[in-house]
Formats: C-alpha cells, structure tokens, sequence
C-alpha cells in the first residue's frame, strides 16, 4: 500500500512540474473573451457604417434638391430612390426621408414652404427644422434633408437592440432664391 501511494505521489510531483498543455489551456481562457471582442468590433463598425451612411443620404437628397428651380413630387421620389440606393448593403426597408424648404420670413418668424416625405407621415415642422439664427437673412430659404434609419444588428440572436439613426442637411438653393414644388 506504500508503495502505491509513494507510486502517486511520484506521479504528482511530475505533473505538477509539467508544461505541456499550458498553451491549450490558456488559449481556452482566452479564446472565447477574444472571440466577443472580434465580433463586438464588427458590429461597432457595421453600425458606425449605417450612420455614415445615414449621413450620406441626407447631403445627397440636399444637394440634388438645391440644384433645381423646382420641383415635383414625382422628382423627390426619384430623389429618395438614390437615397435608398446610398444605403447598400444595407437593407433600404427601415430608411425614411423627408426633404423641405423653409423661409425666414423675419428674425423671429419662419414659415415651411412644402415639405414631401417617404415613410415620414408629418410634414416637417418650424421646431423640427432648428435653423440656426445666422444662417438665413429676411426672404432667404434653405432646403432641408433628413434621413432616419433603423439599424438592427446582424447579431440579433446575441445582442438584440434597434438603434435609430438620424441626420439633418442643410443646403441654400443654388439658382434661385427659394425652390418650389409643384403638386406637394
């Protein structure tokens, strides 16, 4: 029985001064903690890259509304088509556009000259607008684009959350001193 024991305690000793296998073991520690960080970094950027996005939609609708005289319904659908385009390889479902034209009438009063949205139900209101006071004199109109997105991870099953992006662009009509719209 002594020497069984003394056979053990052997054993023990040896295995207590062997290294083989440490790096398995350390790689099964850290393996899952590095693998949540790999995947949290693409979600991070996925979503960075849908609010740029978001921003993009927005300058774009602002920037080809501004280069017009006028415009029609008809051409502001056509507008939000290249703004879901914009959006690829995102999904062009949860993006909603608004695009409007507001004039400073005085210092102190603004007035909504038509406002045409897809899949916003509201036109867009003076407080929605936030005009900053120096960007416009009496009779000037800026033509304001907003685009809103809905990003949704593609890690639902980890991490389910629903962020909800927005970005407003302001821009002067570029030909005329206020764009209108036919038909809004």
């Amino acid at each position: 029985m002594m020497r069984g024991l003394d056979r053990f305690c052997a054993h023990l000793r040896a295995l207590r001064h062997d290294v083989r296998g440490v790096a398995a073991v350390e790689f099964a520690f850290l393996a899952p903690i590095l693998i949540l960080f790999y995947f949290g970094m693409v979600e991070f950027c996925q979503g960075y890259m849908a609010l740029k996005r978001t921003g993009h939609v927005s300058s774009t609708v602002a920037d080809l509304v501004s280069q017009s005289d006028s415009v029609t319904k008809t051409d502001l659908t056509d507008v939000f088509a290249i703004g879901d385009l914009i959006m690829a390889p995102f999904a062009a479902t949860p993006l909603t556009q608004r695009v409007s034209s507001v004039t400073r009438v005085n210092a102190t009063t603004y007035k909504v000259d038509w406002s045409v949205g897809k899949g916003v139900a509201s036109k867009l209101t003076v407080a929605e607008a936030k005009i900053p006071s120096d960007m416009l004199q009496d009779g000037e109109s800026v033509i304001v684009a907003e685009a809103f997105y809905d990003y949704s991870s593609p890690f639902d099953q980890v991490a389910p959350y629903v962020t909800k992006f927005s970005r407003m662009s302001y821009l002067r009509p570029r030909t005329v001193d206020s764009i209108t719209c036919s038909n809004c």
